[in-house]
């Protein structure tokens, strides 16, 4: 089995039959991968077979034939094991070697800062700086430019979906972390819970536990952050309450 990669699974059989010297209907294949489109130029598939040709009919034999089929029974039986076997390795190799190239997938700094550039550009605000730096596992993401304030959008809706799509894109791909940052907006909203947060910090500080108030979008995350910062070795985490708001408890371990 050999394998073929195109932009549609037509064009895929099409190459197969091209190298086997056949027609498409005398193809056996498999798809490894059906096309996507993408989504903006990202994401984008191509269609991936594996494929060999169809055995050949058997032409009927004669009385003779048949004798010299029967006395090398055991020979073909043999060489059709060993066939069946280096084909099943080939496979097993395709989809290994398949694995270990998604698993090496990289980018570099530069690379992506181009790529959400190029995603960038064909959105609707006017945006003239994005810059990336990627260090630890993380992939810094800083974006700005006259639309910028429309892009956070009211309470920072905006700024949560750009930073979900982004993230499953390049944590997907690139097995890298996002931190979004939109013209020091996730700089301004950190210095702004860090001062709600004072009254919990000093509860905490001398009761041993505390909670805050119901908080919406980034904030949740960001006190988060904040809070597993400021208290290393209490459980800090996100609950939600009858109404389906989120809000962060701090306590000891054994009183969660």
């Amino acid at each position: 089995m050999k394998r073929f990669e195109a932009k549609t699974l037509e064009e895929a059989c099409q190459k197969a039959a091209q190298e086997f010297n056949c027609l498409v209907t005398e193809l056996v294949y498999d798809i490894v991968q059906y096309p996507k489109k993408g989504f903006l130029g990202l994401f984008k598939k191509n269609a991936i077979i594996v494929a060999t040709l169809k055995s050949t009919p058997e032409v009927p034999k004669t009385q003779e034939q048949e004798q010299v089929a029967e006395s090398s029974k055991d020979d073909e039986s043999q060489e059709l094991a060993t066939q069946l076997q280096e084909k099943s390795e080939v496979v097993d190799n395709f989809f290994n070697e398949s694995k270990e190239e998604e698993s090496r997938l990289t980018i570099t700094a530069p690379e992506l800062e181009e790529k959400i550039k190029k995603l960038m550009s064909h959105s609707c605000f006017d945006i003239d700086t994005v810059e990336v730096d990627i260090e630890d596992g993380t992939a810094y993401v800083f974006i700005d430019g006259d639309d910028a304030a429309l892009l956070i959008g009211k309470e920072g809706y905006r700024y949560n979906a750009l930073s979900y799509i982004l993230f499953n894109w390049i944590n997907v791909e690139y097995g890298l972390y996002l931190k979004l940052e939109i013209a020091q907006f996730l700089a301004s909203q950190q210095e702004m819970i860090k001062n709600q947060l004072q009254p919990v910090v000093e509860h905490v500080e001398r009761e041993g536990w505390g909670r805050t108030r119901e908080l919406n979008g980034i904030l949740v995350q960001i006190a988060l952050e904040y809070l597993r910062e400021r208290f290393p070795n209490k459980y800090v985490a996100i609950k939600r309450s009858k109404n389906g708001e989120r809000y962060i408890v701090i306590n000891e371990f054994n009183k969660k």
